[in-house]
């Protein structure tokens, strides 16, 4: 199996997360996720259909994956995603588009956002644009309290 490029990274000890040669542009997304998780096909899938190129990394053990981009423990989901270009964020679990988006227009110092859990009605849990549940900021200092990103169904 192919090494990812963020387990080249674990691997090698490096502190920063590492993305395909080609991932200069805001418009991609890797996702790394077990391959058989099925709502993290139906996340990527709509990533894809909003116009990102997605790369999808399977791996049974994600975390180690998690570890290295410094997701805390009380933020995880079923994945980890990584965007950015020149500035890597972090997208863990089932972040919805909106919040994705507002991400990289604004370019705020954070780590990245998070959906902990598996929310249900979330992008790839449902989709339910009434659903209930909060998109949390990983700070710059991974080890502080979580804070509100963004509100959704409200």
């Amino acid at each position: 199996m192919k090494k990812s490029y963020l387990m080249q990274a674990v691997f090698s000890g490096a502190l920063t997360l590492s993305l395909p040669a080609h991932a200069g542009e805001d418009t991609v997304v890797t996702v790394y996720k077990s391959p058989w998780c099925g709502c993290c096909e139906v996340w990527t899938d709509a990533v894809k259909a909003a116009g990102y190129k997605v790369i999808i990394e399977d791996h049974e053990d994600l975390n180690a994956i998690k570890k290295q981009a410094g997701v805390p423990d009380d933020m995880q989901a079923c994945h980890t995603a990584v965007i950015g270009g020149e500035r890597n964020y972090i997208v863990e679990g089932h972040v919805p588009l909106e919040a994705m988006e507002k991400m990289m227009s604004e370019r705020p110092d954070i780590h990245g956002i998070a959906v902990p859990g598996m929310p249900m009605g979330s992008l790839g849990m449902g989709d339910d644009p009434d659903a209930r549940y909060t998109v949390y900021e990983i700070g710059a200092n991974t080890a502080g309290a979580a804070k509100p990103y963004m509100e959704m169904g409200q």
